[in-house]
């Protein structure tokens, strides 16, 4: 059978363009100093609708601490995908700081915040986002290799994750070849395969039936533990509630502890 790595480092040739980014980040690479791995300080986001603006989220502040394990909820167009777009850089906030380790996202450009949400962040989106034309192995290569992670160690890393969510034999498959559940264990070792400071999850288990839902979230949150991780997933799936260190709800532009009053009337 044919290594599921045949391409080796010339998984970038299906990807050229990403490759121009492929620099040395202006930033450290350890574990930070202090114990709190994500700071939110005087979080605002406004969107302009009309002659007026809409704040989504309003003065936030929040704190996330090393290997804690915290799941965000809300009703549905609350800001929980705009706050996770903001905590990973990929948008930035209208004021506030979002502080990642000791790097402060707000003060990098939109090329160092890329370098640093490759090295630095892992997410796991609910549509998967899979490259269809990349093998299962080189989906999870392509981040290792444009992270500067050398050929053999890149390699090394991306099977002993796809064994860790139990497709070391899928590795040479095409997504389309995969259960929806499949895909999401791919998109599961893609985020944790290069050991970021902060995996990010929005809604996981959206597109999985129920069963499905459990078995991913299983794998997932028995990974976060064994490695360590710290965990920020955006859901409305009680299963993770029993799972976490932490809940909060994302009400109002602001964070507040504790689950949402609607699961509890929903379930009374």
């Amino acid at each position: 059978m044919n290594s599921p790595f045949a391409y080796g480092s010339n998984v970038l040739s299906f990807c050229p363009q990403l490759s121009l980014l492929m620099t040395e980040p202006a930033f450290g690479n350890g574990s930070p100093a202090v114990s709190s791995i994500l700071r939110l300080r005087g979080l605002t986001k406004t969107y302009r609708e009309g002659e007026s603006d809409r704040a989504v989220l309003d003065d936030l502040e929040a704190t996330i601490d090393e290997g804690e394990f915290v799941v965000l909820m809300g009703r549905s167009g609350s800001g929980k995908s705009t706050l996770l777009n903001l905590v990973s850089g990929i948008d930035l906030p209208t004021s506030g700081t979002v502080e990642i380790g000791e790097t402060d996202l707000t003060t990098l450009s939109e090329t160092e915040r890329t370098l640093f949400r490759r090295t630095h962040i892992g997410f796991i989106f609910q549509s998967f986002n899979l490259i269809s034309t990349l093998t299962v192995a080189e989906n999870i290569l392509l981040p290792l290799e444009l992270s500067g992670i050398r050929s053999g160690q890149a390699e090394e890393q991306a099977l002993s994750i796809l064994e860790r969510v139990g497709l070391g034999d899928r590795g040479d498959s095409f997504p389309d070849r995969l259960s929806g559940g499949e895909q999401q264990r791919v998109a599961v070792a893609r985020a944790l395969a290069a050991d970021p400071l902060l995996i990010l999850a929005d809604e996981p288990t959206g597109n999985l039936d129920y069963e499905t839902g459990r078995q991913v979230l299983t794998i997932l949150t028995d990974l976060v533990t064994d490695l360590g991780k710290t965990l920020l997933v955006a859901t409305h799936d009680r299963m993770l509630l029993d799972r976490c260190d932490r809940v909060v709800t994302l009400h109002g532009g602001t964070i507040h502890d504790g689950a949402p009053d609607f699961l509890e009337s929903s379930s009374a």
